[in-house]
């Protein structure tokens, strides 16, 4: 009887969670990311990916955030994910994704450099990274980069590398006015409760009061889901489970790199 009550209790605060996200009980006027105060500016906004795939699986509530706010968000995506072979068609999944999650397609830039391919215990230069990153702030003129944190939400070396890359950049243009926001990685437990994990987001949130720490809330998680079914190569089981029970469909927290 003790199982079956904590099964229910589960799956109550399960569906309450979802319930008050589904029906706007959180505001997105309520964050006070890239609020500025109250000011209206617009931002440009570069998100810095490895694969085909990481926006729709992790930062969707990030970049519904931005859409609804109206900042331009570009995406440079830093491989077509080519490690079976796939990398032309992740690119153009990548596209369809985008458009789903209302980005244009001149504003998504997928590369396929050789020494930046797919693939587990393939090492990306971060120097090679800051530099692709830097031509692409300059060429969009960007005042703000997101991007993984150290760990990259799954451990996946190129997300890590990508956050070197990012790092890299802002060590060596200090006196350059961007600044650069990374997703944090969360334990595994807060990570797959899907989106019960928005309170303790929330909590974690209103205890960084210096403004070093957002919480951002998907408030249209089906179109998280709508987006990532646009991978149709990478669309299988595990996937789909994936986006239903990951809290990054649900909500995102971003921490500015230092």
């Amino acid at each position: 009887m003790a199982w079956i009550s904590i099964i229910l209790s589960v799956i109550v605060l399960w569906v309450a969670s979802l319930c008050k996200i589904l029906h706007g009980s959180f505001s997105p006027s309520k964050s006070t990311f890239l609020s500025d105060g109250g000011s209206s500016q617009k931002r440009n906004v570069l998100l810095v990916i490895a694969h085909p795939d990481d926006e729709s699986m992790f930062f969707a509530p990030v970049i519904n955030y931005l859409i609804s706010r109206g900042h331009k968000l570009h995406v440079l995506c830093m491989s077509t994910g080519d490690a079976d072979g796939m990398g032309s068609i992740r690119k153009e999944e990548l596209f369809l994704a985008s458009a789903i999650l209302k980005i244009p397609p001149e504003q998504v830039n997928v590369l396929d450099h050789p020494d930046l391919q797919d693939g587990f215990g393939k090492v990306w230069s971060k120097n090679l990274l800051a530099s692709i990153i830097d031509k692409e702030i300059q060429a969009n003129s960007i005042d703000l980069i997101i991007s993984f944190d150290d760990y990259g939400v799954s451990g996946h070396c190129n997300h890590c590398d990508v956050h070197r890359g990012v790092r890299k950049l802002l060590h060596d243009s200090s006196e350059r006015h961007f600044e650069a926001w990374e997703l944090v990685t969360i334990n595994i437990l807060r990570k797959y409760s899907g989106p019960v994990d928005i309170w303790f987001s929330i909590l974690s949130a209103i205890f960084q009061t210096n403004g070093q720490s957002h919480c951002l809330l998907n408030l249209d998680p089906r179109k998280s889901y709508a987006a990532m079914a646009q991978h149709s190569s990478q669309w299988i089981w595990f996937r789909k489970l994936f986006v239903v029970f990951s809290s990054y469909t649900y909500v995102n927290t971003l921490k500015k790199i230092k």
